[in-house]
């Protein structure tokens, strides 16, 4: 009739969202088990894709559509029982060389701690690592890479760090005395790694352990720096030198099993600077320091699809043979 306006259905008001902003149709949202799956792996991990989130729950849910659909409307919708959206999409991830056609990336929202508070699935030991933004996602793709190239592999189990850590009633933190190599002082400086994970080897002879602590480096940070308070591959090495060689983690963390140092760089140029460094200081390599490249989180930056080499592929060693991480 003339003069009467159309009601927009939530159909075409959907499909006219926009990726950074939300914008509510008004559907009330009820919470399923593969949402709240979703919640605990952003939780354990930080801040996922949305093909890191589907792969996740794949084996329950295999459309890739309907999946990109859940998440839309958990970012988009209001209406749900835990008083607003449960899902933010960070808006750093805007700011990247043709963001409008890679995977969106999904963190939490207030309403999604509250309902994981709420089923009894969050632990204050699940820090996000710190830092800016694209670092934190780094390591987040890394330690989400890993556990998820685990699911497809039944002699393998990821041990999350909240769980190691509420084991050890300890946080990440741990000061870690060290010399000074310009003014031979003796110095106590945290170590903060950016992750902490396990591997459970399940073998017919029983079962064995590893932990890893993941360095994840942008190209932010020195090889050596002027000043000893500042962070540098050299003075991380060094740390590492006390905190694994001379066994202070086991104490801390409450481990007898080895721990290895994931060094994770966007080049083959950083990666082959923090070698020369390994070399420097011992002449027989570190047994614990293991390096690989992942070249998406360098200058020109793409989300990247899980990266199942970070546990299947060969980590390099200075003077030693490289290793694989995902063979007892």
């Amino acid at each position: 009739m003339p003069g009467t306006q159309r009601t927009p259905s939530p159909y075409h008001a959907a499909r006219r969202r926009h990726r950074d902003k939300r914008s509510s149709t008004g559907k009330r949202i009820t919470l399923q088990d593969r949402d709240l799956l979703w919640f605990r792996m952003i939780h354990r991990h930080g801040p996922l894709s949305s093909s890191y989130l589907h792969t996740f729950s794949k084996g329950t849910h295999r459309s890739e559509k309907r999946a990109l659909d859940r998440l839309t409307d958990l970012y988009h919708e209001a209406e749900t029982p835990h008083g607003g959206p449960y899902l933010d999409r960070p808006w750093q991830q805007f700011k990247t060389f043709d963001a409008r056609y890679q995977d969106l990336v999904y963190d939490l929202a207030s309403a999604a701690e509250t309902a994981l508070k709420e089923h009894g699935l969050w632990s204050d030991y699940a820090a996000a690592p710190s830092g800016p933004w694209l670092h934190r996602y780094m390591v987040s793709s890394i330690t989400a890479s890993i556990e998820l190239a685990t699911l497809d592999d039944a002699s393998l189990a990821y041990i999350p760090q909240a769980e190691i850590l509420a084991r050890a009633k300890t946080a990440l933190r741990y000061p870690v005395p060290l010399t000074d190599s310009q003014t031979g002082r003796r110095e106590t400086r945290d170590l903060i790694p950016d992750a902490l994970f396990g591997l459970e080897y399940r073998q017919r002879t029983g079962r064995m352990y590893r932990f890893f602590v993941v360095e994840a480096d942008r190209g932010t940070e020195p090889s050596k720096a002027s000043r000893f308070n500042r962070k540098s591959h050299l003075r991380n090495l060094l740390q590492y030198r006390e905190y694994i060689g001379n066994g202070l983690y086991k104490r801390h963390l409450n481990l007898s099993a080895p721990l290895l140092v994931l060094n994770v760089s966007t080049s083959e140029q950083t990666q082959a600077r923090m070698i020369t460094l390994v070399n420097e200081l011992s002449d027989q390599g570190i047994s614990y320091q293991l390096f690989q490249t992942c070249e998406q989180f360098g200058r020109v930056f793409t989300p990247p699809k899980p990266m199942p080499q970070l546990l299947r592929g060969e980590w390099v060693r200075a003077a030693r043979p490289s290793l694989r991480i995902d063979l007892p």
